[in-house]
């Protein structure tokens, strides 16, 4: 799956961006610009270039995952959002979905034939914690939108959202830890209790990632980097009605 990354760069927005892995790794690599200053990277055009012979480089029914090394909705990209939504229009023989925390500003930014939403778009609205939960869920559920997905990540407390699984709505709902040296930890019950909510709305639940460390019967276990994925897989809690 390409993921396609029209510009780089965001700045902190609340608890869950506290060890966010963006600003993490362009540390590691040394990048000259801060990671706060949000640009058009040269993969803007991605999803409408062209081969030698003119085809599509990416053909129909390729699937995009959008912007995740910055925010679709940040601020700083407004003025190139219009152009995104132009590509996603052109290209609706492919798919595209992208993460948010700034889903009270999708309703702002989207193009003016959006309607009730488009099929080939699915939008996750993620959320960290209760306090974000509580806030950004109802605007979300709000939305046109053809595609929701609920992120829960990263995972710092324990989270109720039993009121928000509509599953005439939400089409899954996935969970996962945080990574880094610094990382919080997930405790496992959380994530248990997270599961049965969905299991209880019928909505599908998905356990991503483990994060780097977690918690289990009370014992705090470190997951490599590489690992994260398939623990998290291992742990066998995903929930398909």
């Amino acid at each position: 799956m390409p993921i396609w990354n029209p510009w780089h760069g965001c700045h902190k927005l609340s608890a869950g961006c506290k060890h966010c892995y963006v600003f993490r790794e362009d540390a590691a690599f040394g990048t000259e610009i801060p990671t706060n200053e949000v640009r058009k990277t040269s993969s803007f055009n991605l999803p409408i270039k062209r081969d030698r012979k003119k085809n599509w480089k990416f053909p129909s029914g390729t699937e995009f995952a959008l912007c995740f090394t910055s925010d679709l909705l940040i601020e700083e990209a407004d003025e190139w959002r219009r152009e995104i939504w132009d590509i996603i229009r052109m290209r609706d023989d492919c798919s595209f979905y992208f993460f948010t925390k700034r889903i009270d500003r999708l309703e702002q930014c989207l193009p003016p034939d959006w309607n009730d939403g488009w099929s080939h778009v699915a939008i996750g609205c993620t959320v960290e914690n209760q306090d974000r939960a509580d806030y950004r869920l109802p605007i979300f559920l709000s939305l046109p939108i053809k595609h929701r997905l609920v992120i829960v990540a990263p995972m710092i407390e324990k989270i109720d959202i039993t009121k928000y699984l509509d599953p005439d709505k939400i089409e899954e709902v996935s969970a996962g830890g945080e990574s880094g040296k610094y990382a919080r930890p997930l405790d496992f019950n959380w994530v248990l209790n997270l599961r049965d909510q969905c299991v209880a709305a019928n909505v599908p639940f998905n356990f991503h990632q483990t994060g780097s460390y977690i918690i289990k019967d009370s014992r705090r276990f470190h997951i490599p980097r590489k690992l994260q994925h398939s623990q998290a897989h291992k742990a066998n809690v995903d929930f398909k009605p």
